[in-house]
């Protein structure tokens, strides 16, 4: 990590550079039987850094990449580095208005997108308020001018003269936009500068100790920093192989492992659950060194040893804008992360105590924050400093940005980035997450913004309130979508299952759904939720009607023997 400073001209793609330099001719990266070495990667990228200049796209400029995981995914943003332009990562299961919000807040003029993606840029092109032109790569582009296929035949693979395509750069310029559900409803764009990619990918080429023999398997989204900058750093830095996958399939797994010689992979906890939930696979004891990511819940982690035998699992903590990061190097089960006592005043967490009615940290007598002692659950801030590890560079938004900042936490002017997330210490000085907090909670790996799918939802006829949760289901990580609604007397059960599918992605579709006759608020008129979640799905509980989405059916009513079924683990969710 030494040398990543933030004035310094030294810029992301000059740490790619030097590992094609050093192994041109190994293979870099292998997606659906195609693979390209080490050179092609480069000359694919510089392709698009010359094509950029060439369409008049300057230093400083955005453009949108819309599109599934594929062999040019990581070309593109590697290549417009080399000229100055951040690339705004596009979550490829957006569609309707948060793809609209995403691509607006992102300043682009253009997007690169797939046949795959093209449609749901096409549906909101008209409400995006300006023009963005729309480019195809890997065939079925509309109109020949839009194929950037062919635009790329006649341009240049040499690379862009360093010292003229990005004079005057710096580490603390922006790399990427990653987007991150937050409490204001709809995707913030975190501005990811070329030193924190660089910490990124640096940090988990030295944290897995990957090496030119290493395959690392990546079934994550691209877009996201875990499988977009963790997995790739540790392929790509240390002349390893990234053996690329669109998406997670638990059936086809192991035979990708095995067939293709991995050593590694990289996770989040929902991936873990679902294959210790899959049935025993003649391929599942592939030897394989390491498994690295976040979100592996204590029993899965626990489970996965047993039955895999994987010879190391890394479990991490970070935020893709926060400063905060923890590794569990040494394996403790269900613990993201230790910093022992005598090394506490090298590492810039904290986790104070939190208030859950106001949502904000508790204050003393003096106006400071109270920090935690072991075994009490606080929100977990970072003080902010000028290290790229330390440091927060924000969002696209300033005001979303002032809004993760904590001021005057132990001293007067400091400032803390505050991670929204509840965590505890033990008195050996592991920390254990406990739960997000606010208006978002995760499931199937994402984040859903309870704002966002409340405004969906009260578009739907017959919807006359909605408050939206998440509640805990056994066997499960995160938390499944439940929804607390108002009816009118035309509400209509088909339709509200219709409607919602059709406007939100799979993971935020609610999951339980209950009739109230209203919904209680607090004395500032917020929606209570605390109740809501403590009762969960429990009929016992619960004497409004209840309803389960059971996959394969729809939305079925919730009685105790169905309840218990679910609590069973009976349904895959």
């Amino acid at each position: 990590m030494k040398g990543i400073e933030p004035d310094s001209p030294w810029l992301l793609c000059d740490d790619i550079e030097a590992a094609v330099d050093k192994h041109p001719q190994r293979t870099a990266i292998t997606f659906e039987g195609k693979s390209l070495t080490y050179a092609q990667l480069d000359a694919m990228a510089n392709r698009f850094a010359h094509w950029a200049t060439g369409r008049g796209i300057k230093k400083g400029d955005t453009i949108a990449l819309f599109m599934p995981n594929r062999l040019e995914y990581v070309a593109i943003w590697y290549g417009l580095s080399k000229v100055g332009v951040a690339t705004a990562l596009i979550n490829n299961n957006q569609a309707g208005p948060a793809l609209c919000h995403s691509l607006k807040i992102s300043g682009a003029a253009h997007v690169i997108a797939d046949a795959e993606t093209a449609a749901a840029f096409e549906a909101v092109r008209e409400d995006l308020g300006r023009k963005m032109t729309e480019w195809i790569v890997g065939g079925g582009a509309p109109r020949a001018d839009r194929d950037l296929d062919q635009a790329l035949k006649g341009v240049s693979s040499l690379r862009p003269t360093r010292e003229t395509a990005r004079y005057g750069l710096t580490a603390k310029d922006t790399a990427l936009f990653i987007y991150t559900s937050g409490t204001t409803g709809l995707p913030k764009a975190a501005r990811v500068t070329h030193a924190r990619v660089e910490t990124y990918m640096r940090g988990f080429a030295g944290s897995t100790g990957s090496g030119p023999l290493d395959r690392i398997y990546c079934c994550l989204p691209l877009y996201h920093a875990t499988g977009g900058l963790c997995a790739v750093g540790a392929a790509l830095l240390n002349g390893g192989t990234l053996v690329l996958k669109k998406k997670f399939s638990a059936s086809q797994f192991w035979d990708d492992i095995a067939e293709n010689r991995c050593t590694m992979f990289v996770y989040i906890g929902e991936l873990c659950r679902y294959l210790v939930n899959h049935p025993e696979h003649a391929n599942e004891r592939t030897p394989l060194k390491m498994a690295f990511g976040n979100g592996l819940r204590g029993d899965v982690w626990e489970r996965m040893n047993q039955r895999f035998k994987i010879e190391q699992v890394l479990e991490f903590y970070g935020s893709t804008e926060g400063n905060v990061s923890l590794f569990n190097f040494d394996g403790k089960v269900g613990a993201i992360g230790r910093i022992p006592k005598f090394l506490r005043k090298r590492f810039n967490i904290k986790l104070v105590k939190f208030d859950v009615e106001t949502e904000e940290p508790e204050r003393n007598a003096q106006g400071f924050c109270i920090e935690c002692k072991p075994g009490e659950i606080g929100e977990a801030i970072g003080a902010i400093g000028t290290e790229a590890r330390t440091s927060f560079t924000g969002y696209a938004d300033k005001a979303a940005t002032e809004k993760k900042v904590l001021r005057g936490a132990f001293a007067a002017g400091d400032a803390w980035f505050r991670t929204g997330d509840l965590m505890r210490q033990d008195e050996e000085g592991y920390f254990y997450f406990v739960d997000r907090i606010g208006d978002t909670f995760r499931w199937k790996g994402e984040n859903v913004s309870t704002g966002e799918v409340s405004e969906r939802l009260s578009e739907i006829p017959g919807v006359k309130e909605v408050n939206v949760y998440g509640v805990a289901v056994p066997g499960t990580d995160g938390r499944a979508g439940m929804v607390s609604l108002v009816a009118a007397p035309d509400f209509d059960l088909a339709t509200f299952q219709a409607r919602s599918e059709a406007m939100l992605p799979p993971y935020a579709q609610p999951l339980f759904l209950r009739l109230k006759p209203e919904i209680e608020t607090t004395g500032t008129f917020k929606y209570r939720k605390m109740d809501l979640v403590e009762d969960g799905f429990d009929p016992a509980r619960i004497s409004e009607p209840l309803y389960f989405k059971q996959p394969g059916v729809g939305y079925v009513p919730l009685d105790a023997d169905l309840a218990g079924r679910i609590q069973g683990g009976e349904f895959k969710l």
